[in-house]
């Protein structure tokens, strides 16, 4: 086997657990590598700006392997994590965007791991492109990055060469997709079990927890985002509140979709079902009595949409978060 060249970028702001992970994925597959076909296949490599770098308010000091100056191969760099302010992060890790431009464009791969979707993003190779990122920063970087197409419910995404993960330890996922597509699916699980990580979870929606966007300037909006949180247990329509801001249905829904990237019958949805949510979690009141608490009169239909935003059924939900 052909080894291949594993670029960990050591970033400004980087989340440490994500650095050490990745580290600890590709090693231990080299392990499992060496026993089967007697070498390695990886060659590992942190790559920093500065010989050394100090994260986490000054608990870890990473010593570099090399720098981007030092001119290293890489078949495949990894992003890490990022904490604090995202965008602040991005700057200050400006350095490295012209040199994982180039390196992709010599057919490099990249993977982001969780928010390090932020500092992938910034270098601009996700126009046009799909990705997916911690479901808490969804609107964030909707936000920020509007020419990019965010799959928040994946748990992993691949684009052109390009890959991502969605929320913390997603990115355990992504690690092990990347061994499995780079040697094969038995050291993949052997990885896996090693870590004690299920292999194949795909989506996070279970884990995700609706918050409508509101960093948008349209004050109309706003209102009717508000109405729609405090009376979903009624019927609300469109044409109502259309009606109620004196705007035709056609112009208010497409302000509303510019401004929040739901329709107003997702908006509804997910907020109902959000509520369902918080009470599946919060007792053992009957899921019809919460259906129709919600705003639903048909089961079907409430067992689809739920299912359909969450990946579960209510009582699967139940049975894992009560």
């Amino acid at each position: 086997m052909q080894k291949k060249h594993v670029a960990i970028l050591a970033l400004k702001n980087a989340n440490y657990a994500a650095i050490a992970d990745a580290r600890s994925v590709f090693e231990k597959a080299n392990d499992f590598c060496k026993a089967k076909y007697d070498q390695d296949y990886f060659d590992v490599q942190i790559i920093a700006e500065q010989p050394e770098l100090t994260i986490e308010r000054g608990l870890v000091t990473i010593r570099a392997d090399a720098t981007v100056a030092d001119h290293v191969p890489a078949d495949l760099i990894i992003i890490p994590a990022l904490r604090g302010d995202l965008l602040s992060s991005n700057h200050l890790n400006r350095y490295f965007v012209d040199w994982i431009i180039k390196k992709y464009r010599q057919n490099c791969e990249i993977a982001s791991l969780c928010t390090g979707a932020f500092m992938l993003a910034f270098t601009g190779l996700l126009k046009g492109k799909k990705c997916t990122t911690h479901w808490s920063y969804a609107n964030e970087f909707r936000f920020y990055f509007p020419d990019v197409t965010l799959v928040d419910e994946k748990m992993i995404v691949e684009h052109n060469g390009i890959y991502s993960s969605g929320g913390s330890n997603a990115y355990w996922n992504l690690l092990l997709f990347l061994v499995e597509k780079y040697t094969d699916r038995e050291t993949a699980i052997l990885v896996a079990k090693h870590f004690v990580v299920d292999l194949d979870r795909n989506t996070q929606t279970p884990f995700i927890i609706f918050n409508g966007l509101r960093t948008h300037q349209d004050a109309e909006i706003l209102k009717a985002q508000d109405f729609i949180e405090e009376n979903y247990r009624t019927k609300v329509t469109v044409e109502n509140l259309a009606d109620s801001f004196h705007l035709t249905r056609r112009t208010f829904e497409r302000r509303f979709k510019k401004a929040t990237h739901c329709t107003v019958i997702e908006y509804l949805q997910k907020v109902r079902i959000e509520a369902s949510k918080k009470a599946l979690e919060a007792g053992r009141k009957p899921i019809e009595k919460i259906m129709s608490d919600v705003g639903y009169a048909d089961m079907q239909t409430f067992r689809q949409l739920f299912k359909e935003i969450t990946g579960l059924t209510p009582l699967q939900y139940r049975e894992r978060y009560n």
